[in-house]
């Protein structure tokens, strides 16, 4: 359905255009937009012409025509004018009344099928045979973006501003599934790729006008060639949100093809974590060490393992690093000179940060 603020924009633009007086109304009498002053509906006429079988009428010195979506009458268009080309407007602007139903119609069609395409509802059978209906390319190469919004912020206004980027691209979809997210299915040129889809993503994020890290996210799918891998395209940039908050604490623009093992461990089941924390350090925990020991850590793995690195840039001497490795060792087996051993370890230290993250979800 048009909005009462569309239909007055359009009778304002054909008054301007034709200096004809116009007013739409509904079936029951009310009216909806006009640029009359002082017109008054008087209910009885505009049942007699809803149930004539003619498509417009002249009614005291006003002309009504009859406005129709798919042979169903919609409203009443009414327009006053002195000269005598008043009914040729008023069939004009009956017929752009008409192509305004239809383009929203559609509009709404696409949005209802986009939705329901990302969140996999559809048979591959309707998908093609809707998409074709709706003129949308079923093979052209497309990938999902999501946006994600912190609950307590209007987004209305992201909204606006994220369409706004789009406006002249028609062959994008913008469409929200839920309450704090904003999805955009894009597609792409040839030549067009991964290099393009951050850069579009880091341009919505500094476009929103916010600074970055302040709980505004952004992530994206690998590229798919057919419609009907959007959904996937879409479950894999919200896997990116997720994994790249618990990974990737200090990026807000995430894309799926960068999750590496991350993806992997977000998929385990947490009694099989516990056990796999349990089997590596007993009872204890890569979260006890001290500051100092997991900052040596981290640096190391930096670093690719490289002892005289790490000790430059934690300004210790290469024996101090070589003494807090030998510690670790003792404390939990594991050498992270040994790649084995550094291996193992950076995956405890992940699979820990990822149970921490599902407890946080749970309360």
């Amino acid at each position: 359905m048009i909005s009462n603020q569309v239909l007055q924009s359009t009778l304002e633009g054909l008054k301007e255009i034709s200096r004809k007086e116009f007013c739409v109304i509904d079936l029951e009498g009310k009216i909806l937009a006009s640029t009359y002053l002082d017109f008054s509906v008087v209910s009885a006429d505009i049942q007699a012409f809803v149930g004539s079988q003619a498509d417009s009428q002249i009614i005291k010195d006003h002309l009504y025509f009859k406005v129709f979506d798919d042979y169903q009458l919609e409203y009443v268009l009414v327009v006053h004018g002195d000269a005598e080309d008043t009914f040729t407007v008023g069939k004009l602007a009956a017929f752009q009344l008409q192509n305004l139903i239809v383009a929203y119609k559609e509009r709404f069609d696409k949005d209802s099928f986009i939705k329901n395409l990302l969140l996999d509802n559809l048979l591959l059978v309707d998908i093609y045979n809707r998409a074709k209906k709706l003129h949308i390319a079923a093979n052209k190469r497309r990938a999902v973006m999501i946006l994600e919004l912190p609950q307590d912020k209007e987004h209305n206004n992201y909204g606006e501003i994220v369409k706004g980027l789009f406006h002249s691209k028609n062959k994008d979809f913008i469409t929200a599934v839920d309450e704090k997210s904003i999805i955009i299915v894009k597609e792409l040129e040839d030549g067009e790729g991964y290099p393009e889809l951050e850069k579009l993503s880091n341009t919505i994020m500094d476009s929103l006008g916010m600074e970055r890290n302040s709980g505004i996210y952004m992530a994206y799918g690998t590229i798919i060639n057919e419609l009907k891998e959007v959904s996937r395209s879409y479950k894999e940039a919200r896997m990116a949100l997720d994994v790249g908050k618990i990974f990737f604490g200090d990026k807000d623009v995430i894309a799926y093809s960068s999750l590496g093992i991350g993806r992997l461990i977000y998929q385990l089941p947490i009694p099989l974590c516990k056990m796999f924390i349990k089997e590596i350090f007993e009872n204890k925990s890569p979260d006890d060490f001290d500051e100092e020991t997991l900052t040596t850590i981290d640096k190391f793995f930096e670093n690719s393992l490289n002892v005289s690195e790490t000790s430059r840039q934690l300004y210790i001497h290469r024996n101090t690093l070589v003494y807090r490795l030998d510690k670790l060792q003792k404390s939990t087996g594991l050498d992270l000179r040994v790649f084995e051993d550094a291996i193992t370890f950076k995956i405890a230290l992940m699979v820990v940060r990822y149970m921490k993250y599902m407890e946080t979800l749970e309360f």
